[in-house]
Parts: structure tokens; sequence; C-alpha cells
């Protein structure tokens, strides 16, 4: 496997250039999240649902005496015989409708864009379950801009690392002395350890991207913005289907000849084996995007969970007590946002490893 890590850089480098496009909506609860909510306890599962959302403009809090949103739109990229460029105010919040170059669009309850016939046309079909036509939607999603400024504190961060290092023969300088340790930390302890020495460096690209870009985009989720890229399926299935790619194409014969036809296994077994250690390639990308979006995604609802018994109780007693354990539970969020980035990086390794690693013939009996 001579090209094997040529094959590694570009999938990384394509999958990265691509996934700015891959911000899609979340749809968990979209319908419950643009429900008119009648009580308190209605208005807070609103929020919640609402809150783990996509969005096509940051929107940062509202007012609900005045109406008034705090944020700032985001560009609208559409294809639809022709691309359509336009700002996402023109919706004015879901209660307009835009209008592009003779063609009309309107945002549904699910955040998801649908071309209508006129500037006062509704949608079709269920409010929530429009039948409209929906254009190709290549926007700048609230997900998708965090994605871009955590890949650009990651480009500034570790190039300023390596321009140290070449500068100061092999010592960090600056800011990069934080993180020196966490890089050798994924070298030493889960690269070199999991994937064996002939072949870890190979793979220390994608790990140490995929370990900062979960980590860092986890610790964004904490910050009272309603950033929720991790917990937005699309992305852990992104990064799942990557890591997928990578083991596929640089695994050696030895992996694909324990799959299909194990030494050491009657030939009866081999039958009867080999379709569930195939089904086997595709269940270990799925339960790293089910883990990381589970446990993201419901940090977030605990968190806002606790935030919401001050609304409804009212009382001093309850919103100190609220406020005691939403704290607790945000400093054990800080420590999950950094173990499930270790965890995706670890087990990644793992398959790293079982893909490349060499078995004898005498070890195999």
């Amino acid at each position: 496997m001579v090209s094997s890590n040529k094959v590694t850089q570009f999938v990384i480098a394509l999958f990265f250039a691509t996934l700015p496009f891959l911000g899609f909506a979340n749809e968990t609860n979209a319908t419950e999240a643009h429900k008119e909510p009648n009580d308190i306890k209605s208005k807070i599962e609103a929020f919640k649902a609402h809150h783990v959302l996509d969005s096509h403009e940051f929107s940062i809090t509202e007012d609900e005496a005045t109406g008034t949103h705090y944020g700032f739109p985001l560009p609208i990229i559409l294809w639809d015989n022709g691309v359509h460029v336009f700002s996402s105010s023109k919706f004015e919040h879901g209660h307009a409708v835009a209008e592009s170059n003779g063609n009309f669009y309107r945002l549904g309850h699910d955040e998801k864009i649908y071309k209508v016939e006129s500037a006062t046309a509704e949608l079709s079909g269920d409010e929530h379950h429009p039948t409209n036509e929906k254009p190709l939607d290549f926007s700048i999603t609230k997900s998708v801009l965090s994605i871009m400024i955590v890949a650009f504190l990651m480009f500034v961060i570790f190039t300023g690392l390596a321009k140290s290092f070449a500068r100061n023969g092999g010592i960090s300088s600056g800011f990069g002395r934080f993180f020196e340790p966490i890089v050798l930390y994924v070298r030493d302890e889960i690269a070199i350890p999991n994937i064996g020495e002939k072949h870890y460096k190979r793979y220390m690209s994608f790990l140490l991207t995929v370990f900062f870009f979960v980590w860092f985009l986890n610790i964004f989720g904490l910050t009272p913005l309603g950033i929720n890229v991790t917990g937005n399926i699309a992305v852990t299935a992104g990064l799942g289907v990557l890591t997928f790619l990578i083991t596929t194409f640089t695994a050696n014969r030895n992996y694909w000849g324990h799959i299909f036809w194990m030494p050491g296994v009657p030939t009866p077994m081999k039958i009867i084996l080999a379709p569930i250690e195939l089904l086997g390639i595709f269940i270990k990308p799925f339960a790293l995007m089910i883990r990381l979006y589970a446990n993201m995604i419901a940090g977030h609802i605990v968190v806002m969970s606790l935030l919401a018994l001050i609304f409804i109780y009212k009382s001093i007693g309850m919103g100190a007590l609220s406020f005691t354990l939403t704290f607790i539970i945000s400093v054990i969020e800080i420590l999950v946002a950094a173990l499930q980035a270790y965890i995706f990086t670890m087990l990644a390794a793992l398959y790293f490893g079982a893909a490349v690693e060499e078995h004898h013939h005498e070890e195999a009996h």
C-alpha cells in the first residue's frame, strides 16, 4: 500500500473542503420547535427543540415583548435552474417570501427552503410537511459558519505551532505550547499503541485534525450562542463516513482476508461468519456517528431542562438548586467535550490499526 498515505491525505482534504456544504438542518423535533406554544412548559419545550436545530440565520436571542431578534443574517445559496444568492434576512425569520431572479422561496418550519408560486403564496400540504419543490441548498447555515470558524482557528493555531518548531529547533513557543502536549498525547497514547510504530505516521494528520475539530466544536456548543454542530447528525455522519473511507482504502490484504475467509476457522463457520464480519465494517462508523451525536445533543437538552426549572417553579429555592445543578452539569460537559473527542479519535485509531495489522501464518494457527 505505497500510495495509501496519499489516499488518506486526499480523502481528508476532500472531506473538509466540502464539509461546509453538508450543514443540513437537524430535523430532530423540527415540528415541535415551531409549534405555537400556549403555556410556559410548551414554550420551554419549543425553545429546547429550536436550540438544537441548525438555522439559516445566526439568532442569539429574541425579545418576546417586541419580537426583535438579536443576531445577524447568513447568505442563502440555492441552485434552481441557476445559482441564487441572497441574504436570509429576506425571509424575515420565516414570515416572508424571498424573491430571487423571478423565483420565490419560503422558509419552512423544518428550516428547509421551499419554492412557492408568488410573493404571497403559502406552503402546500401539511404546514410541517410541505409538498413544495425544494431547490438544492448550499447555504451557509449557523453550523456551517461554526465549522468555518473552527477550521480557521485550527489553521492559525497549528500553523503557528509548526512555524515555532521550525524557528526554535523543535521547541514550541507562544500559544502553541498549550497544544503541544495534547499533540504528543494523541501520538504517543492513541496513534502508536493502536496502529503501531510502522504505520501510525500516515494517519496522524487525520487523527489530530478530527480530535481538535470535534473538541473545539464541542466547546463552542457549550456557549450560549445556540451552536450545536456535533449534535447535528449530518456532521457526525460525515465524520463517520470519512473514517470508513480511510479504513477501507488503506486496509491491507490481511484485513480483508480475516473478514471474508478467516484463517484457522472451519469452512462452514467461515461461510456463516463472513457476512457478519462484512456487516461489522459498516456498523463501526455508524457507532462512531451515533455515539458522538447522542452524547452531545443529550448534554444540551439536560442543561436547558435544568435551567427551565427556574421559569416553571419561580421560587428562590428551586432557582438556587437549578442554578447549582446547571453549573455542575456544565462543568461535566466541559470534560465530556474533550472525552468525546478522545473516544472518537481512539476508536478511529483502533479501526485503522485493525486495517493495517500484519498477521503471520503461524500466529493464525
